[in-house]
């Protein structure tokens, strides 16, 4: 999994590349979810669209980035979801747990409202 953060007014967007499995990436990405959090970044988006797999322990990986953003008193949301990472969600029933925008803009705008 590859990451790359950009900073929006506001916001933070991280755009995952690759199979999300867990591992070393999973710590990697923490890492880089506290350093914002730690800067005061309460609004982060996750990019997916560039998700080619995810498996149950990248699905564990969203919902410990969820748990550590709310517990910070922030707010996730997900963007650009796949098709397949959609079902996952779907058949896991985490859609009604995570916010989800077709686009990263709709999702940046979201925290406006």
């Amino acid at each position: 999994m590859k990451i790359n953060t950009t900073q929006h007014e506001g916001a933070v967007v991280f755009e995952l590349k690759g199979k999300i499995m867990g591992g070393p990436d999973s710590a990697v990405f923490h890492d880089a979810l506290k350093e914002y959090l730690g800067k005061g970044q309460k609004n982060l988006v996750i990019d997916l669209h560039k998700v080619d797999w995810m498996n149950s322990s990248g699905l564990g990986i969203l919902i410990s980035a969820l748990t550590t953003v709310k517990n910070s008193d922030g707010h996730l949301k997900l963007a650009r979801v796949t098709e397949k990472i959609n079902s996952l969600l779907m058949i896991t029933k985490l859609v009604t747990v995570f916010e989800t925008f077709d686009t990263v803009e709709d999702a940046l705008l979201s925290f406006n409202k």
